[in-house]
């Protein structure tokens, strides 16, 4: 081993792990020759110069959230050729190609000693170039690039747009939205936003509704006429969908705790809620809280109590961060909010980066929102409290049911997405087996179910079997009115009800219980008892 190489120890530290600037700071010929090209490393020959380089300093300053890395004098599949080779004037102008052919990014460079293919001491040049959160950075004969997946990708027009809106240089939802005001809009839910403003800031009667709009950042009046922006329209309009049409929520459930594809496809709900962005929140809430389970274990003095299976000031918060914070700009106008849900998880997927500033790591700390038009009328909305507690709500409330912490992650495979994941204990407890009770039972005997019905059959699905004690402590109410509610459930074949010993009014069989229907055989002296009059 060439005495310039030093052993790294990659068992310790996986590659994929450590950052561009750990990499950078760490820099030396066997980290080098082990990091592969990916969303940090770009690859360059030593003779790839000029303003060909300069586009990869533009992309990386413009990849949220961190930029990368440029190797120069290494081949794209690996291996040294090193950059000893080039003059004292060739080398002087590699090493100011960014200062030269994209003058706004910011990057260092230092050279790095290596062993080239051919066996002999040289070295490379590796520029740091870092994310420029403030303003879009363009190359010095003004092309914008970034980075999609694992290409450099130009971006042209309205994508460049986008993505000043995105940098704060150009705020999207300041922008015209081209929608007819007032008869493509919702002027009742206008009415109410715009008496909420008036009574919060105090503002004269004497004000139209489109001045209190105008004060308000959700539009412009010129020539007396009112030209509603982006974010009204995505608070008012009767269509967002028609200048923003991934502005709607994906909701999918599948059975089990993977995502399968093809033949082995596994949704058994799959739907898309359209609408303005509060219509969008109050119709997720309505689908979630009508899929999402109740436990009853026993506390410490013996007495059921119900757990949700994840604390709806977590998952509501997460889905207001979605719809407030996601981008709805930067080549995303398609995209939709997609939630899924798994036996074990709740995912919430948004379109976009986390906001500049913004990372997993310092996501309870730092408040920097994309859209401050949009989150400042929802606060007038009642939907959001403008402080950076959002992220914290969601993690404490977690905590407090003694769920994981709520996990931050940020993809950028294809496209930029941000996910929310929470966690439930669904190891320690049964599935609910019901598949949105549609196996059960049909839909419209599902929809119909009350709140103590869906507790019974929960209670059903983790036990196997109730009495109707069971049912009488769970609920706490009468034992008569258990038996009715269990009675019921029988007669709308969602339970068997399993006797010992022939039905005589007002004698109880001590070993009766209620369980899913099904075909499997009865216990020995057991029979279903069908006539539930």
């Amino acid at each position: 081993m060439n005495g310039w190489k030093t052993q790294f120890d990659f068992e310790s530290e996986p590659l994929q792990l450590m950052s561009a600037d750990e990499i950078y700071s760490r820099a030396d010929e066997s980290l080098l020759d082990a990091v592969a090209e990916d969303r940090r490393i770009e690859r360059k020959s030593a003779k790839f110069s000029g303003d060909s380089l300069g586009e990869y300093f533009s992309m990386w300053a413009n990849t949220n959230p961190n930029g990368g890395l440029i190797i120069s004098g290494m081949k794209d599949k690996g291996g040294f050729e090193g950059c000893s080779r080039l003059s004292t004037d060739d080398l002087n102008r590699l090493e100011k190609v960014g200062h030269t052919f994209c003058p706004d990014a910011k990057y260092e460079s230092k050279r790095v000693p290596v062993t080239n293919v051919t066996g002999k001491h040289d070295f490379v040049v590796l520029f740091r170039v870092h994310y420029q959160p403030n303003m879009v950075v363009r190359t010095s004969n003004g092309k914008v690039f970034t980075r999609i997946g694992d290409s450099k990708t130009e971006l042209k027009g309205a994508q460049i747009s986008e993505l000043q809106a995105d940098k704060g240089e150009l705020s999207f939802e300041r922008r015209a939205c081209n929608l007819n005001w007032p008869r493509e809009f919702d002027q009742a839910a206008v009415a109410q936003f715009v008496s909420t403003v008036r009574v919060k800031r105090g503002l004269s009667e004497s004000l139209t509704s489109e001045e209190v709009l105008n004060v308000r950042r959700l539009g412009e009046i010129e020539s007396e006429s009112f030209i509603p922006n982006f974010a009204c329209a995505l608070l008012f309009a009767k269509d967002p969908q028609k200048i923003v049409p991934g502005c709607k929520i994906r909701f999918q459930r599948f059975e089990g705790e993977l995502e399968r594809t093809g033949e082995r496809y596994n949704a058994v709900k799959d739907l898309f809620l359209e609408g303005p962005v509060p219509d969008l929140i109050r119709q997720i809430e309505q689908v979630l809280e009508s899929q999402l389970r109740t436990f009853s274990p026993l506390d410490a003095k013996g007495k059921f109590f119900p757990v949700p299976e994840y604390p709806k000031l977590a998952w509501y918060e997460a889905i207001v961060n979605a719809c407030v914070h996601r981008s709805y700009g930067n080549g995303m106008k398609n995209m939709p909010i997609v939630v899924k849900m798994f036996d074990d998880r709740l995912e919430i997927e948004s379109p976009g980066p986390l906001p500049p500033f913004v990372t997993p790591k310092n996501i309870y700390d730092v408040h920097h929102p994309r859209n401050p038009d949009l989150m400042d009328a929802m606060f007038y909305l009642e939907y959001v409290k403008c402080a950076h507690e959002g992220t914290r709500r969601i993690r404490d409330t977690m905590i407090d049911l003694k769920l994981p912490n709520p996990e931050f992650k940020e993809s950028a495979s294809g496209s930029v997405s941000v996910t929310v994941v929470l966690r439930n204990n669904i190891k320690q407890r049964r599935a609910w087996i019901d598949r949105d009770v549609s196996t059960i039972v049909s839909e419209a005997i599902a929809a119909d179910l009350s709140e103590p019905e869906k507790r019974l059959l929960n209670w059903v699905a983790e036990h196997g079997v109730i009495t109707i004690s069971d049912a009488n402590k769970l609920l706490d109410i009468t034992w008569h009115k258990a038996r009715k509610l269990l009675i019921g459930l029988a007669e709308k074949r969602v339970l068997q009800y399993v006797r010992f010993r022939s039905f005589e009014k007002d004698v109880r069989d001590p070993k009766a219980f209620f369980r899913l229907r099904s075909s499997a055989p009865l216990p020995e002296g057991g029979f279903e008892q069908k006539d539930l009059t």
